[in-house]
């Protein structure tokens, strides 16, 4: 984990295995549980953290973020932060890709259009509120959510497009910052397992 320093950090945390992360569907709305290795991974980020203090920890409102957030010991802190719901996939929900490729040929989250569901541009709008809603809380933050919704956040701190999340491959139960290097924003640390 990186070391104290004089620039405010950002800490992503993405929730614990789902069914639906194990199986590849894409879930965005649908409010899955953690599955047992899920709870498991979970409290092991709390021992990874070991209490680390935060000026501000945000969670999405869904279940699996949110217990992600409360077994790794910050729930009594966290407020919910709907900005930080993950993609709503609209028609594409609890399905794979290969399953939308089927009918779609080619079709690609980053790059497709989701039917009844969010555009890519609107998951960004919601990311840099939230970055702005970091910027302003006075020391380190610790934004407890989902992989598509994080990937664009990192994207929009570095000053890449939305799409630029694609380089940007994020496990469940991971613990990811965000910092700087004198004044450019630049990633800390990725992708680590907190197991």
């Amino acid at each position: 984990m990186p070391e104290n320093n004089s620039d405010p950090e950002i800490w992503l945390i993405r929730h614990g295995e789902t069914a639906w992360s194990l199986s590849g569907q894409h879930t965005g709305r649908t409010d899955l549980p953690l599955t047992p290795a899920g709870e498991t991974h979970a409290g092991e980020i709390g021992r990874e953290l070991a209490g680390r203090p935060f000026a501000l920890v945000l969670t999405s409102p869904l279940q699996r973020a949110r217990e992600t957030c409360r077994l790794a010991g910050y729930g009594g802190v966290a407020q919910v932060e709907p900005d930080l719901s993950e993609w709503d996939y609209g028609a594409y929900e609890g399905r794979t890709s290969a399953q939308i490729q089927e009918s779609v040929p080619g079709w690609n989250i980053w790059t497709s259009p989701v039917p009844q569901g969010e555009t890519i541009q609107q998951v960004a709008a919601r990311a840099s509120r939230v970055i702005e809603r970091a910027a302003k809380a006075g020391g380190d933050v610790a934004l407890f959510a989902h992989g598509h919704v994080l990937r664009i956040l990192t994207a929009c701190w570095l000053g890449l497009p939305p799409d630029g999340g694609r380089l940007f491959a994020l496990g469940t139960a991971s613990v990811s910052v965000l910092g700087y290097e004198r004044e450019t924003r630049v990633i800390s640390q990725w992708n680590l397992p907190a197991r």
